[in-house]
């Protein structure tokens, strides 16, 4: 398909290096045009997929057209799965050394990052979910600090944090990563059959 045949679909942040992130990970296979654009969602609860459809049906509602949310946890198992989706706000007060130093008193220093993308068509239409994870441990921060919370999370299998990992290895490991395949694959199907 070429690109100037492409739709455009309004992924919901005003967070430019996780555009940058999205389109690096995408390429040129994703059958839309991706354009980043921030608006204010209420801030939901609940459990990550409701918080993801919740948000999605809200940006179509406002966008009238075809959308893409995003949604992080990190997630400790000492602390049975929190902050979970109120990462952001933990990360704010925190930063990655208070998130380090949450699990002081605890020997499980295991967690999972989660990421769930939300696609909507449009206003009405119904939401398809895409999650991606990843096992690791919080560990005391290294590495740069410009993107959340990468310098307290190492994933299993590597001795280095998120932050600390070149670009590129981890963007083809990442939670966000693992989402974006697999909406990606969804839509590259979707492309086959339609042909």
């Amino acid at each position: 398909m070429a690109v100037s045949a492409r739709k455009t679909v309004y992924f919901v942040t005003g967070n430019a290096k996780k555009v940058e992130e999205v389109a690096h990970i995408l390429g040129d296979q994703f059958p839309y045009k991706i354009v980043s654009k921030k608006i204010d969602l209420p801030e939901y609860q609940g459990e990550p997929n409701e918080v993801c459809i919740q948000k999605c049906k809200e940006a179509a509602r406002q966008i009238d057209g075809p959308v893409l949310v995003e949604d992080t946890c990190l997630c400790f198992r000492a602390l049975g799965g929190l902050p979970g989706p109120y990462i952001k706000w933990f990360l704010g007060q925190l930063h990655p050394g208070g998130l380090y130093k949450l699990l002081a008193g605890f020997d499980d220093k295991s967690a999972w990052a989660l990421c769930t993308f939300a696609f909507c068509a449009g206003r009405g239409e119904p939401v398809q979910l895409f999650t991606g994870k990843v096992e690791g441990m919080i560990v005391e921060p290294r590495g740069p600090s410009e993107f959340g919370w990468d310098p307290c999370f190492e994933p299993d299998g590597y001795d280095k944090t998120y932050a600390e990992l070149p670009k590129e290895i981890k963007n083809s490991i990442s939670h966000r990563y693992r989402a974006l395949a697999a909406m990606s694959e969804h839509f590259a199907k979707l492309n086959r059959t339609s042909k």
